[in-house]
């Protein structure tokens, strides 16, 4: 049998897919990027993968595993391209979707729009059924009913179905019985109950959740499936994984089940490499900040961890606006996305002011630059008129761009309408998306107790690099970090992520009346579920368990996240969990209410692999190189201290050594990435090839 010892990263994002190669016996990472294919992501998949063989021959045949990020499902849900999706319910819950939280978003606005629900109201059926709060049956779910309503839907279209009843996360016996009547009135057709898919309180949360759950399940398992195969047509033979919103990895299959939990797979892996990054490093601090073709992902990394966050929003008809979308209540790592990228159309305003974004041009057409249709000027067009960019080594020399059909584009539909110069309409375009990202940036860390001025900024995507050095002088921020293959950054993640898996019962009960005993079984059944579904992953690794618990004081609407120890819950003193409650409840608010009771809500686990860690390679001084060698020239590139264009000096990455420094103003060039410094910063290459970027006013 062939040894196996390479991994691969693959990630989709909305322009660009990303390829990185990792060969586990030397270290050695080689990389690829190609336009997504967004009528069929595996397209692009096997054309990156074949563009990598090119370069290491023979190498698919020896791929142990294949990491996997795809922001299929998230288009999915925005695009409305799910399948024609059932509800099934209980009396009375009929609307849930549409009257959600009965808040308004925007108080203010009568002309406020809302989400509309994945699934219209004429496929929503209810079951005369009902389940106390503590689980016991108030009126049992008449089989034949159900039979009627289920055996409608094959005559009605319907590709998926979703089952929420009231109270099912305490007795899931109905959700149970009709998961069978389901699967026995109409096979083939895909079920997600509840139950398996969160059994939780909060009865909206929990209908949105299964309700997108069963809208995309049809179609992710069509594209994993079909991914599967063409990989398994031009050799693959190891193991498909692929990235969860939460941060960990997961099979195929877990993916297929459960895809609500795969919607902020690609974002996500850019954080997961800069939490290692974090921790090699040991930086207190760090911004990570991802920015590719159509938006800037970033989170900010306190003490080596990313924060994962119980709850999100997708589909927001107001895209930045929180409460406009549907609530989705997966655990997520806590990312700030906007809509900031290389693709982001420059336009003048309702109001005759310069606007960027969010709309972006995608890969297909483009920037005007691309010479692929486009019709508006973008953010890549400014960055290459500005002398960033050099139109004959965009992706290595493999892309050539258009500076012309940039040129004319800026003049006609920027400059000339707003009657600026085009100097000033090219460095408007680059600098109100870095405003943008700052003022975005500055309430993401204002908000996670963290200071600018002292955060590490850590720069990763295709256009990451490029903008990173305005953001950083606009965040006051004293430090820059790029690792090596920016541009690729996130596709890096993936090698960094552990095999893990989170899961989540509640029960609603006091500290007081709260029967240990109990809780412990609860604990031991999450973790045996756990165990099962990463069993097929494990290859005999000993799986590991974390517990954690939501608490609350009794009458707020809102849980505080307690870790535990894995111990017997049994052998736990109430007056410690008060304590660490207490602990936490007080860090985050700075008091709390000791003589107030408190309650317990959520008991949750995760179970993880052992993390295959990443090797980085070290860098090598060759004799007698200088840092002669990696200048490539100089070029003319804007200069926001001097207002003026200056002769930047173009350095060549591949060819600086450790311990290499110089002074800014340069232009660092590698095939998927550029980073920009200006004449205030100092650049120094470390061992591992990262570039630490140093500003004199910090």
């Amino acid at each position: 049998m062939e040894e196996k010892y390479y991994r691969l990263g693959c990630d989709i994002g909305g322009t660009f897919t990303d390829f990185v190669l990792l060969d586990d016996k030397t270290g050695e990472i080689k990389t690829g990027k190609c336009l997504t294919t967004p009528r069929d992501p595996s397209d692009a998949v096997e054309q990156g993968i074949r563009t990598l063989e090119a370069v290491t021959p023979g190498f698919v045949p020896k791929l142990h595993e294949l990491i996997h990020g795809t922001t299929l499902v998230i288009n999915a849900i925005i695009e409305r391209k799910g399948a024609r999706t059932a509800l099934i319910t209980t009396k009375g819950f009929r609307d849930v979707l549409e009257i959600g939280r009965e808040m308004r978003y925007a108080p203010y606005d009568i002309f406020a729009e809302f989400p509309r629900p994945l699934i219209p109201r004429k496929y929503r059926f209810e079951v005369d059924e009902r389940v106390r709060s503590d689980g016991t049956v108030i009126k049992p779910l008449d089989p034949d009913e159900a039979r009627r309503i289920v055996r409608t839907l094959p005559g009605l279209g319907i590709e998926s179905v979703a089952v929420c009843l009231l109270n099912s996360f305490e007795n899931p016996a109905h959700e149970l019985m009709l998961l069978e009547i389901i699967e026995k009135e109409a096979p083939g057709i895909p079920v997600s109950i509840s139950y398996h898919v969160l059994p939780q309180i909060k009865e909206y949360e929990r209908t949105s959740t299964t309700a997108t759950n069963a809208y995309v399940k049809p179609l992710t398992g069509r594209y994993l499936s079909k991914l599967a195969g063409r990989l398994d047509s031009i050799g693959f033979k190891g193991k498909l994984f692929i990235m969860l919103s939460s941060g960990g990895v997961t099979s195929v299959e877990t993916a297929a089940e459960f895809p609500v939990r795969i919607i902020e797979s690609g974002p996500t892996a850019a954080v997961i490499a800069g939490q290692y990054y974090g921790k090699h490093f040991n930086i207190s601090e760090m911004f990570c900040f991802d920015m590719g073709g159509t938006t800037a992902k970033s989170c900010l990394i306190q003490k080596g961890v990313a924060g994962v966050v119980p709850t999100f929003e997708v589909g927001r008809v107001q895209r930045f606006m929180k409460g406009s979308g549907l609530t989705i209540q997966v655990p997520v790592v806590d990312l700030m996305e906007i809509g900031a990228g290389g693709g982001s159309i420059a336009k003048v305003s309702r109001m005759g002011t310069l606007q960027v974004g969010p709309e972006s041009s995608g890969a297909d057409p483009g920037p005007l630059c691309y010479g692929r249709g486009g019709t508006d000027p973008c953010v890549t067009d400014a960055d290459l008129l500005l002398g960033y960019l050099d139109e004959n080594y965009f992706l290595g020399g493999e892309m050539r761009l258009d500076r012309e059909a940039a040129r004319r584009g800026v003049m006609e539909r920027i400059a000339k309408p707003l009657g600026v110069t085009y100097e000033q309409a090219i460095w408007g375009i680059h600098d109100l998306i870095n405003e943008t990202m700052a003022g975005a940036a500055k309430t993401h860390i204002a908000e996670k107790g963290g200071n600018p001025k002292i955060v590490t900024i850590a720069a990763f995507g295709g256009a990451g690099p490029v903008h990173a050095y305005g953001l950083v002088r606009k965040l006051g921020a004293p430090r820059l970090l790029v690792p090596p293959n920016a541009g690729v950054g996130s596709a890096l993640g993936f090698f960094t992520a552990p095999r893990a898996f989170d899961l989540l019962r509640s029960h609603k009960v006091s500290l007081t009346k709260a029967r240990f005993e109990e809780i412990e079984q609860i604990f031991a059944a999450l973790e045996e579920e756990a165990a099962r579904t990463l069993k097929k992953e494990s290859g005999g690794e000993s799986i590991r368990f974390e517990r954690s618990l939501d608490m609350r004081f009794v009458g707020q609407g809102a849980e505080t996240d307690v870790p535990i120890s894995n111990g017997p819950f049994s052998k736990i003193e109430r007056a410690e969990i008060r304590r660490r409650f207490d602990e936490v409840y007080e860090k985050l608010y700075g008091r709390t209410y000791p003589d107030s009771e408190v309650e317990f809500i959520n008991f949750k686990v995760r179970a993880s692999l052992p993390e295959k860690l990443l090797q980085l390679p070290k860098l090598e001084k060759k004799k007698g190189q200088t840092l002669e060698d990696a200048i490539r020239g100089k070029r003319d590139a804007y200069s926001p201290i001097a207002k003026d264009f200056i002769p930047y000096t173009v350095y060549d990455r591949y060819k600086l050594f450790p311990d290499a420094a110089f002074r800014g103003p340069a232009i660092i060039e590698e095939k998927e990435s550029t980073l920009i410094v200006g004449e205030d910063a100092l650049v120094r290459t470390d061992e591992f090839g990262f570039l630490w970027v140093d500003l004199k006013e910090a």
